[in-house]
């Protein structure tokens, strides 16, 4: 008898169903993936000048794309680690944009973009990793993770309810 209860019990996700949460999503996966490509673009345009920092800039383009994934999928828990890791990309880029203006003089290996380029590339991610802190911290704030069981005795109520609630003599509810 307890299985049959649980197979007729629907979960719902109410702060999913709003539009702040829908936009907020889109916008984070938009610049997770804006900030993957950018930094591609980077990476690939200054290969041959790059050190120690190809590793690491491969698996910051794959946790990217791995978080848009996860943000797709209405993850939250993956939000304040991709806050983390864009104040670490926030970091590097702002240290590393000067530096890529200052290669103009003789001596030095020639990247497959312009310096100036990737200069302005890098000086680009700065507000787009500040842009990600902002909007993953608003997702998590938006509380996506909760869930409101609702058993087949609850949907005549519930239907009551939103038809009061339409016309607008609907009892407060508890927070």
């Amino acid at each position: 008898m307890a299985d049959d209860e649980r197979d007729d019990v629907r979960i719902e996700h109410p702060n999913r169903k709003k539009a702040s949460s829908k936009v907020t999503r889109l916008i984070v996966v938009v610049l997770l993936l804006a900030s993957a490509a950018l930094l591609a673009i980077i990476t690939w345009g200054a290969w041959d000048t790059l050190e120690g920092a190809k590793p690491l800039q491969i698996v910051y383009i794959l946790l990217y794309l791995l978080m848009a994934f996860f943000v797709l999928r209405w993850s939250r828990g993956v939000l304040p680690v991709t806050s983390a890791l864009a104040i670490i990309m926030l970091i590097f880029a702002a240290v590393s944009a000067p530096q890529w203006f200052d290669r103009d003089k003789s001596g030095f290996t020639p990247p497959n973009l312009d310096e100036g380029i990737i200069g302005l590339l890098t000086a680009l991610m700065v507000p787009l990793q500040i842009l990600l802190i902002a909007f993953a911290m608003s997702g998590f704030r938006q509380a996506w993770n909760v869930e409101v069981e609702h058993t087949p005795d609850d949907d005549g109520r519930d239907e009551r309810e939103e038809g009061r609630a339409q016309r607008g003599d609907a009892s407060p509810a508890p927070a």
